[in-house]
């Protein structure tokens, strides 16, 4: 049904020149969840969500939101971070949330009500008077974020949001997320950042190279691709180690990784070593990492683009 999503691309493509930026895209939002669009710079994932917002027209396809055309009704329902950043830089800090308020439809003292409460929640309670221009760049971005959710949008796009902030407010900004999820709030976010998305996503899109690469439940994706590894701990003999279906073994932690030959059956190896008197602390199939998904799907080169060095994997920039 068209009410169970609050964004439908189907068949989208755009291009600019000879440049095709999103190639076919079939991407689906299901309302109260949240989505990460994820993929390297240049991928496709702002075209595509400039798109959604009515700010570019597709060349082929159709673009749903809230079940229609986005026009200005609907995207009234949307909260917008755009990648790049903007803010009337003269004008005062409060003042400046107010009127984005009121161009979403928040009255005047409703609008002071609510941008006081998020400044202190931000950590700005002290800017209110301040003009905008006087803050730094990462508040500033904070600043640009409460005039996003001023209105208390059922759908909130947040493209690249945790960009260019440090640790602490990244973390702040991911519990804000979570607690606009926990209300219905539907949410949508882009990102090179794979970690973040694994904290905080429930359906995942992987893009690159203006294609879909990935589209799924990350629990679902997880487990569906949760082979080739067993992390293994143990007592006793190691020679049921050398068999056909190991294809090298490395040391992790407290133990080993065995790297399987594909196809192969780890519970094969699991009686070989009960077989031969091992004692066994540990043996489980390692749940791959988003990133590792990603390069097994768009290769190394794509992925180290979306995310981290091979190597890295996870770590926070």
């Amino acid at each position: 049904m068209k009410g169970d999503f609050a964004v439908r691309l189907n068949g989208v493509t755009k291009r600019f020149g000879k440049h095709t930026a999103v190639d076919h895209f079939d991407f689906d939002v299901p309302r109260g969840v949240i989505c990460g669009l994820l993929g390297p710079n240049g991928s496709g994932k702002t075209t595509s969500i400039r798109m959604i917002m009515g700010i570019l027209h597709p060349d082929e396809g159709s673009v749903s939101l809230f079940g229609g055309d986005p026009d200005r009704m609907r995207r009234e329902k949307v909260g917008y971070l755009p990648e790049e950043r903007g803010v009337y830089k003269k004008m005062r800090c409060l003042e400046f949330i107010t009127f984005l308020g009121e161009i979403r439809g928040v009255p005047r003292s409703e609008g002071r009500k609510r941008g006081g409460s998020w400044l202190d929640r931000l950590g700005l309670e002290g800017s209110a008077d301040k003009k905008v221009e006087d803050l730094s760049k990462g508040m500033q971005q904070k600043i640009q974020f409460i005039g996003t959710v001023i209105h208390e949008p059922e759908l909130l796009i947040l493209d690249e949001p945790f960009s260019g902030l440090d640790p602490i407010n990244q973390d702040v900004l991911e519990e804000i997320v979570r607690d606009f999820h926990a209300r219905g709030t539907t949410i949508l976010f882009s990102t090179h950042l794979m970690d973040q998305a694994e904290r905080l996503c429930q359906r995942v899109c992987l893009i690159s190279n203006a294609r879909k690469v990935l589209d799924a439940d990350l629990k679902e994706l997880k487990a569906a691709e949760r082979r080739g590894v067993v992390a293994v701990e143990f007592e006793g003999p190691d020679d049921w180690l050398r068999g056909p279906e190991i294809e090298r073994v490395e040391v992790a932690g407290g133990g080993l990784h065995l790297i399987l030959r594909d196809g192969a059956d780890h519970q094969e190896i699991l009686k070989r070593g009960v077989s031969a008197g091992a004692r066994f602390l540990r043996f489980d199939l390692v749940e791959p990492r988003l990133h590792e998904i990603f390069v097994r799907h768009a290769g190394v080169d794509a992925a180290t683009a979306a995310g981290v060095p091979a190597g890295a994997m996870g770590e926070r920039p």
